[in-house]
Parts: C-alpha cells; structure tokens; sequence
C-alpha cells in the first residue's frame, strides 16, 4: 500500500472513509461535530480527501494498484444529509459586517462542489448518496455529483429565501442546466422542501431508492454503470464540453450571495437564528408538516482494518472491512 493511498484514509474529526474494493470506490461520509451543517472543520477535511485523491492519481499515472473509479458522498447522521451552511457563523460574520471571512467560507465550499462537478478532473465518478434531509448547501453539495442517488423519502431543497437570502454556493448552476433558468428560479423563490421522489420526477434525481436501500442502489448503479463506463463517462465529458460550469461562475454567484448576505436585516437574522436553534433541538426542518429526525450518532458503518499497521503494497487483506450493521431502525444496508 502507498503511503499516498493510506493517506486518503487516516483519522478526521469531522469525516469518515472507507474503500469498496470490490466496486473500487472510496466513500466519504459526513460526520459533523454538532450541528449536521458544514462546518468550517469539515469543509476543510473534505477539500483534502479530494486533493489526497488527486494526489494519488498524480503519483500513479500509469493503472493504481488500488484503483479508484467512484467517489461517493453520503453521511454517518440517520436521516440528515447535510443541512448546509453554518448559520450560527453566518449570523455572527454578517452582525460584524465581515466580508473577508464570509467570502472565504463560501469559497471552500465552491471549493468542493466545484472539483465534485467535474470528477475532481480524473476518469472517476462522483455520486452523492442523499438518504435524509439535504437542505441549502446540503442540498448544493448532493448535486454537484455526477450521480445523486436518493431514498424516496429523503427532503431536499433550497429554504433560503424564508431568510431573505438565496442558496449561492452552486445551486442555480447546477439546477439551470437541467431545468432550465425560469424553473430554477421558481424553485429558488419558493423556497419550497420537495422528497426525492417529486425531484426524481423533475430528472434531479438519477436513482430513486427505497427506504433503506439507498446503499444498495448505490452498488447496483456502479455495477450497471461499469459495465459501459468507457461510453458513461464520455457522454460525460461532451456534457462538460457542451455546457461546462466554470470555477469563475460558481465564484462569481458567491460573491453576489456575499453581498446580498451583508444586506440581511436583524429581522432576517432572528430567523436564521431561530433555525440554528431548531437545529440544535433535532427539528431540521421547523413550520413545515414534515417529520424530525433526531440527532443520532453512530459509528461508521465499515473501516479498513489496522490501518496503523506496515503492510505490504500487494497485500489485499488490506481491505478486509470492520462491519458495523446496525439492528435498529436506523440501520442502513451496504454490500
């Protein structure tokens, strides 16, 4: 094993990793600390899976020993993708009227969702697995991937306009060029939260999933998929080609989100501030008729074993997995 491979997977604090060897995939779950939103930690660990990747493509630039065709971001939180932006943040850089530091949160998260949209520029796959709320960002950060595989009843979508502010850190890019500019925009001013079954019907969704079988859709897709991945990812690239989304224009719709975000009222920010409490009490998606999800933390669902350990670069005991398959009414289903 590389010592460039090894370190896609050494220890996060607010990230976890494992490799699917049979599907040659690296999977990256979100683990935040407190809130399931992006913090500051986590957009930091994210950006460096993504560059540790890089990095080892890089360095192998003949056939990997460990290759990997698919990255697939998911989270370790029961019911809640992510929930977006680090508004209790928000509130404290727009009261202080701190351009600088709410620019550069924005832009780590353009960061992201800009090498997800175009596969870290590598002949790999990124899918985002959505089985919970995925709200603003979250919501942002699931469709930038190549793939978005959902569970039918997962909430998605994009609220900020119920705080007088409007998702800027990729989703009219990513949306107009599947629905169009005047259908983006409805959605964005509504600020309604549809399930992935209504976003399915609407082609934002490329899997729909049952219930709990979001992990197991996710493996048929990548099994389907590389069956005919040379021709997958070409139609890819002239999808690129035909409409690419540039670093400039996701920059350039951030920093008019900057601006309208530093005009915020204290009115608007009560609201934001009233989220930030919902949030901490576990109800992720307040004045809606929708169910909350407690807050729950579990362990990661599969790890390599004794990653610590010296081991041999032909060594395929390597990626022997740790199962954790959970009994409860959270547990969730991987091959």
């Amino acid at each position: 094993m590389s010592d460039r491979f090894q370190t896609i997977f050494r220890e996060y604090q607010e990230v976890s990793t494992r490799y699917d060897v049979e599907h040659e995939a690296i999977w990256l779950y979100f683990n935040p600390q407190k809130r399931p939103c992006f913090s500051s930690v986590l957009l930091r660990e994210a950006h460096e899976i993504q560059h540790a990747i890089i990095n080892y493509f890089k360095a192998n630039r003949t056939e990997p020993k460990y290759p990997v065709r698919y990255m697939i971001l998911a989270s370790q939180i029961p019911g809640v993708f992510n929930l977006g932006g680090d508004l209790n943040l928000f509130v404290q850089l727009i009261v202080d009227q701190n351009r600088e530091q709410l620019f550069e949160y924005a832009k780590s998260c353009i960061d992201i969702c800009y090498l997800n949209a175009v596969n870290l520029h590598l002949p790999l796959t990124t899918i985002s697995l959505v089985e919970g709320s995925a709200l603003g960002g979250g919501f942002e950060s699931a469709i930038s991937s190549n793939v978005v595989v959902a569970e039918r009843h997962a909430q998605m979508g994009c609220p900020e306009i119920r705080f007088n502010l409007f998702p800027g850190m990729g989703a009219y890019s990513f949306l107009s060029r599947i629905l169009g500019m005047k259908k983006t925009e409805k959605i964005l001013q509504e600020g309604k939260v549809y399930t992935a079954a209504e976003f399915y019907d609407m082609d934002i969704i490329d899997v729909l999933a049952e219930p709990g079988e979001g992990g197991d859709a996710v493996n048929r897709f990548i099994k389907k998929h590389r069956r005919a991945g040379n021709g997958m990812r070409a139609i890819r690239e002239v999808s690129q080609f035909y409409s690419p989304i540039s670093y400039e224009e996701l920059i350039g719709i951030t920093k008019i989100w900057v601006d309208a975000a530093l005009r915020l009222t204290r009115k608007d920010l009560r609201t934001m501030e009233r989220l930030v409490s919902a949030q901490n009490n576990g109800n992720y998606l307040p004045d809606m008729q929708t169910q909350s999800v407690p807050f729950l933390r579990t362990k990661q669902d599969r790890r390599i074993s004794d990653q610590d350990a010296p081991l041999s670069a032909s060594d395929e005991s390597l990626f022997q997995f740790e199962t954790d398959r959970r009994t409860s009414s959270d547990r969730r289903l991987y091959n």
